[in-house]
């Protein structure tokens, strides 16, 4: 693993779309406190935390770890004073109400059909 770049007395953030044994946000925390960051806090979109990863993330570098709750978090959160959880809930909510998440590709030939020029 790289750093590239000057962290020293700054807050680094990590950010991955998945920590499942939390391997590699532990090790690049690790170097990123070694090269002088005073704070690192990990992004994580889903935190599936398997095996001895909770451990991992409690005897890290690791500061802070934010998870978003598209696995079940309740579990980690009493073993782990370290994560915290965002609701996302509201996001599909949102995607649901408008009856489709993306276009079809019939929406966009409509929409391309009836655009003025």
């Amino acid at each position: 693993m790289m750093l590239v770049g000057d962290v020293t007395g700054r807050t680094a953030i990590l950010i991955d779309d998945l920590a499942d044994t939390s391997n590699t946000i532990t090790r690049a925390a690790k170097l990123l406190k070694k090269e002088g960051a005073k704070k690192v806090i990990a992004l994580v979109t889903h935190g599936v935390l398997s095996g001895d990863a909770l451990d991992r993330i409690n005897a890290s570098a690791l500061d802070h770890v934010v998870v978003t709750n598209s696995v079940d978090q309740t579990e980690h959160c009493a073993r782990c004073p370290k994560l915290e959880v965002l609701e996302i809930g509201h996001v599909f909510a949102e995607v649901s109400s408008h009856g489709r998440a993306f276009p079809t590709r019939h929406g966009r030939e409509r929409e391309e059909r009836d655009m003025v020029y």
